[in-house]
């Protein structure tokens, strides 16, 4: 019988919890209190505190899934495998277990459990450079491993040594983790036995990288990176592409995470997946951003012009651009986003309490683009109607591009307009040029999200750090004055500000904000300590302590309070921290701005007095 993704999910978390290993929440794509990242974009964001050293709330043994989101190459979906959304299986050693036991432990659970073909599966490791050496102990292990499973484990054939793709960190910064990693790929191609010569770095179509094992043992210093006396592991396994293998597909879009859409498409637009190039491009489009924006919106997101909501803005725009490719000119995305939830409830409960609230998101969304399409056909006529019948390839992709950056008016409907006005042009040049500009436009794009969030550790700056605290403080400043029922909806902490969005109905008067800051510069006047304690999450909330509701725990948390008991405490807050060790650091806060962010949402903007 074929493995359902649930499956897959199911036996790994029980692998890894048989062998000492607490489950831990998948937590909400949008990144709490870190502005260097829009998205969750791995399973170990969350972790990056407890991998630099603090003391994990369920100790040194970590697994979970964790979904994520990556918006980089969102013009890459449309092929086999990319997508903008994906869930990520994670296991950790917090300076536990290390490199041996981790790599048998990880192919034990592919070979033995999950039954895929060790013939069929390749390994890779750190070459060395002049920050780290070679990784003789992995191709030792890797060895030992491929041998006692009847593979001949040859350099190059079987196990390749890469410098670059096999060192792994997540941003650039003084103070950034990284080490070295072990990749895992899989043959997917249609021979029974894969050929000797294949390659990951050149066969990247049919060798499909399904793991990594990262050995986090080094720091981001001025000099370099340098040990950090930490051996810590990180392994990232993709779901949907372990589904892919266990399925027995070469199509991500075949799979139990996304045919269900597909056979929808199909049924809703009468063509069939896989008969046409770019029919079958849209539909993956389709499955793929209609998944990314359901979870998104699940997550509190909503469509805007900034961060997170554009990008959920662009996804929904997209699925009804490449609705109106496959002859759809009907509201589509609503019917889509039901269908998600109703595949995806198994792991997301909430979804079903939810779906209302995500319809009325994408419908309202749609409606909207809609209306801007059909603004924008006026422009397109007007264009169209002083054209002549033979125009250069260069200006009419050009005009493409114009049009779809600043109309959202999709090239090829644009090329069918110039074809019914008997416009004659050569697609291929068109299209080359075309795809040139699109190149030009996603680096700009690149560079622009890479300097805006490029994953720095936003939390180890000094001043940072006082604000995490001061939004503890002003957090509940805002309950005395506001009531007990203002409740955290997210927050956002950079080194010159914080922001902190919460739960009323209506803007904060001027007198109530005098009120909130004599509230919470009194509490920073008094110079109280900043204390933590581990706790069990069912006794923290019988004792009062505040808590995301839109967040999921484990069975115990870190509890930070501001005060000399937390019976007696200011506040208290589940948090993983850092924060400063007395109200004494910080100076005195100005709340300088609020605005309303949407239903029953105010946002307020606050900064130290220096």
């Amino acid at each position: 019988m074929q493995e359902t993704t649930k499956d897959i999910l199911k036996k790994y978390i029980n692998f890894f919890k048989e062998r000492e290993h607490v489950e831990i929440p998948n937590v909400s794509l949008v990144p709490k209190n870190d502005p260097t990242l829009l998205f969750v974009n791995s399973g170990m964001f969350p972790l990056v505190p407890y991998l630099m050293g603090e003391p994990h709330p369920e100790g040194d043994r970590l697994v979970n899934v964790q979904r994520c989101v990556r918006f980089e190459d969102i013009e890459e979906v449309g092929d086999n495998r990319h997508t903008t959304a994906f869930h990520m299986l994670g296991n950790w050693s917090l300076n536990d277990y290390f490199k041996e036991k981790q790599l048998e432990w990880v192919y034990t659970f592919l070979f033995d459990v999950l039954k895929i073909e060790p013939a069929k599966t390749y390994a890779s490791v750190f070459s060395g450079n002049k920050d780290a050496p070679r990784d003789e102990d992995t191709l030792k292990i890797l060895k030992k491993i491929f041998s006692d499973y009847g593979i001949d484990p040859v350099e190059n054939e079987r196990i390749f040594f890469r410098e670059e793709d096999n060192w792994w960190q997540r941003g650039d910064t003084v103070g950034e983790l990284g080490g070295p990693d072990s990749e895992i790929f899989y043959y997917i191609g249609d021979k029974e036995i894969p050929d000797k010569a294949l390659d990951p770095s050149k066969d990247e179509d049919i060798l499909l990288e399904i793991g990594n094992s990262v050995f986090m043992e080094y720091v981001k210093t001025e000099n370099g990176w340098k040990r950090m006396g930490r051996k810590n592991v990180d392994f990232g396994g993709g779901l949907e592409r372990m589904a892919l293998v266990l399925q027995g597909k070469n199509d991500i879009f075949e799979t139990d995470n996304f045919w269900p859409l597909i056979e929808t498409l199909e049924n809703i637009s009468g063509l069939s997946y896989g008969e046409s190039i770019e029919s079958t491009r849209h539909m993956r489009i389709i499955a793929d951003h209609v998944r990314s924006a359901v979870f998104l919106v699940m997550d509190g997101v909503e469509p805007s012009n900034k961060d997170q909501g554009y990008i959920l803005r662009r996804l929904i725009r997209r699925i009804v651009r490449s609705g109106k490719s496959l002859g759809l000119d009907r509201e589509i995305s609503t019917e889509l986003a039901s269908l998600v939830v109703e595949m995806f409830k198994w792991l997301y409960p909430e979804l079903e309490e939810k779906e209302g609230g995500i319809k009325e998101v994408f419908q309202k969304e749609e409606k909207r683009f809609r209306r801007s399409l059909k603004r924008a056909s006026k422009e397109i006529e007007k264009y169209l109607d002083q054209l002549s019948q033979k125009a250069s390839e260069e200006d009419l992709a050009k005009q493409a591009f114009t049009f779809y950056q600043s109309l959202g008016y999709p090239e090829e409907i644009f090329l069918e307009d110039l074809r019914e006005r008997g416009v004659s042009f050569d697609t291929r040049k068109f299209y080359e040029i075309y795809q040139d500009l699109l190149e030009a436009h996603k680096e700009r794009s690149r560079k622009s999200a890479a300097g805006r969030f490029k994953g720095g550790l936003a939390d180890s700056e000094e001043n940072t750090v006082k604000y995490h605290t001061a939004t503890h403080i002003l957090h509940e400043a805002l309950r005395r004055v506001l009531g007990d029922d203002v409740e955290q909806k997210g927050s956002n902490i950079t080194s010159e500000r914080l922001r902190f969005d919460f739960s009323f109905h209506r803007p904060v008067t001027e007198e109530e904000i005098i009120q909130i800051e004599g509230i919470a510069n009194s509490i920073i006047k008094s110079d109280v300590p900043v204390k933590s304690k581990i706790m069990g999450s069912k006794d923290a909330i019988a004792q009062g302590v505040n808590f995301l509701s839109n967040e999921k725990y484990g069975d115990k948390v870190k509890v930070y309070f501001v005060g000399e008991s937390l019976e007696k405490s200011y506040s208290k807050e589940f948090c993983g921290g850092p924060h400063v060790d007395s109200t004494g650091e910080l100076s005195s806060l100005n709340i300088y701005r609020q605005k309303k962010i949407g239903r029953g949402t105010i946002r307020i903007y606050a900064k130290f007095d220096l």
